[in-house]
């Protein structure tokens, strides 16, 4: 479910693409530095020597070459300080056009629109394959009832599992074990290879013993418990054969030890003739014990063997069936819910992250919007600063050549120069207002927040539609 709200993470990967690297700056627009204007154009100097010569002359009504340079060179400082305030301008609409709030907005109606459609997708291809495991099961549950009602059980069927499982297991194990060990002792007298020799023969012994044991009690003994007759005479005629291989084996051990330490070889051919002639002809005590533990240990097994499966045969595996497809469908149903809860989960994330950005989107268009405010309110100042550095010059240049002169200066010497404003022009075409965006994402907001109720909801729903199906088929699962 990992791929799921593709157009949701297409939203969030959007707005982490915006414009937070923005800075604010407004260190756009220098001072005119006067005095070094005055020193580069040496305007005392100038001012003396047009005055002496009486320059401009009374009568004239134009600006001369000196003060048209003074302007020239302050409406030249204008010209680029409006330049740079265009770039900036430019820059900061550029930016505000980065926000793409129409975009956002319709990216986030589209999300809401898929989110919905994506997380049923989810819960309808849980249905699908918790379906097929739940029909799985009924089957099951059918057969079970079946092989109950056909063979007239009403008991649970005892099934080892785990633990106890394991410790029937390992008791067969230490059973042969310590036959082996015990026997090995014994049939070691007249053994060639002494105590490692006899612990050889007696694991081929054990391994007879109580390996018959257990297959005669699994496979054939259990059939004694079965409602057929046929199956009853089976299970009969197994246990008369088991008791009797038992004996027989562990006589036949007994005996062996007994020829073994007398007869290097033919110890085989004198065991059986003396098995026939007279089974019961042992001499040596300890020959009677290697019988007894022998047949004792054959016992275990063959009881250990009769309880690793239930007694009736055929009853545990209809149970060990029954049981692993229920395993699996509850297991299965346990994860389709958790995957759900974590897409749901996932979803309230990435929405909650999304109405972050918007705030954080919405601070960032106030920002470049106040931004721009200032620094039309900086270039305005600024050309009250070039004004009056404008006329700062021209007083410089024009009391010294009113000094200088011997006639009246021109009446124009006493107007304060003007400086012709430029008044940049923004175009608001397409472009937000702060109370639109703030309304506009307000409502983004509530509209996703919404949205996470009705994941929210549907999460519930399908919650309650895995749990229904146990309703269709209500044969006691609890999930």
């Amino acid at each position: 479910m990992g791929s799921k709200f593709e157009k949701l993470n297409r939203l969030r990967e959007s707005l982490r693409e915006s414009n937070h690297d923005f800075r604010a700056s407004t260190q756009l627009f220098s001072s005119l530095d006067v005095a070094k204007i005055d020193r580069d154009m040496d305007l005392a100097g100038r001012g003396k020597e047009r005055g002496e010569a009486n320059q401009p002359p009374k009568t004239a009504k134009n600006l001369d070459d000196v003060e048209h340079a003074i302007i020239e060179r302050v409406e030249d400082e204008k010209k680029a300080s409006y330049h740079t305030l265009e770039d900036s301008l430019q820059l900061l609409g550029g930016r505000l056009a980065g926000l793409d709030f129409e975009e956002q907005f319709g990216l986030i109606r589209q999300a809401n629109a898929a989110s919905v459609s994506d997380f049923k997708a989810s819960v309808a291809v849980g249905l699908d394959e918790l379906h097929g495991l739940r029909r799985a099961l009924n089957d099951a549950e059918k057969e079970h009832a079946w092989f109950k009602g056909k063979h007239g059980l009403v008991r649970a069927a005892r099934v080892q599992h785990g633990a106890a499982h394991v410790f029937r297991l390992s008791l067969l194990l230490f059973l042969f074990l310590i036959e082996t060990a015990m026997n090995g002792s014994f049939l070691a007298k007249g053994n060639e290879q002494g105590l490692f020799g006899g612990i050889l023969e007696a694991a081929a012994f054990s391994f007879i013993n109580i390996g018959a044991a257990l297959l005669l009690s699994v496979f054939c003994a259990r059939l004694v418990t079965h409602r057929a007759v046929l199956g009853k005479l089976v299970g009969i005629v197994s246990i008369i054969f088991y008791v009797a291989l038992a004996v027989t084996i562990n006589l036949a051990l007994a005996h062996y030890r007994e020829v073994s330490g007398s007869l290097a070889d033919g110890a085989g051919t004198e065991v059986i003739r003396n098995m026939i002639a007279n089974p019961a002809g042992l001499t040596d005590v300890k020959s009677w014990l290697l019988f007894a533990i022998g047949l004792m240990f054959s016992i275990f097994a063959f009881i250990d063997g009769w309880f690793v499966f239930d007694p009736y045969p055929g009853y545990a595996g209809v149970e060990n069936r029954l049981v692993a497809r229920r395993e699996d469908y509850i297991d299965r149903k346990k994860e389709l819910i958790e995957e759900l809860q974590d897409v749901r989960d996932d979803h309230n994330e990435k929405v909650e992250e999304i109405v972050k950005e918007l705030g954080s989107r919405r601070r960032e268009h106030r920002a470049i919007v106040d931004h721009r405010s200032r620094l039309l309110a900086l270039f305005a100042q600024h050309q009250d600063q070039l004004e009056r550095a404008c006329n700062q010059l021209l007083s410089k240049y024009r009391e010294a050549n009113i000094q200088a002169r011997t006639e009246p200066a021109p009446k124009h010497f006493g107007a304060a120069y003007k400086l012709d404003r430029i008044k940049p022009h923004i175009s608001g075409d397409g472009e937000w207002s702060e109370g639109d965006v703030g309304a506009s994402i307000r409502g983004a907001q509530d509209e996703l927040n919404a949205q996470v109720r009705l994941i929210g909801q549907e999460c519930e729903r399908g919650i309650e539609q895995y749990r229904d199906l146990d309703k269709l088929h209500p044969d006691n699962v609890n999930g």
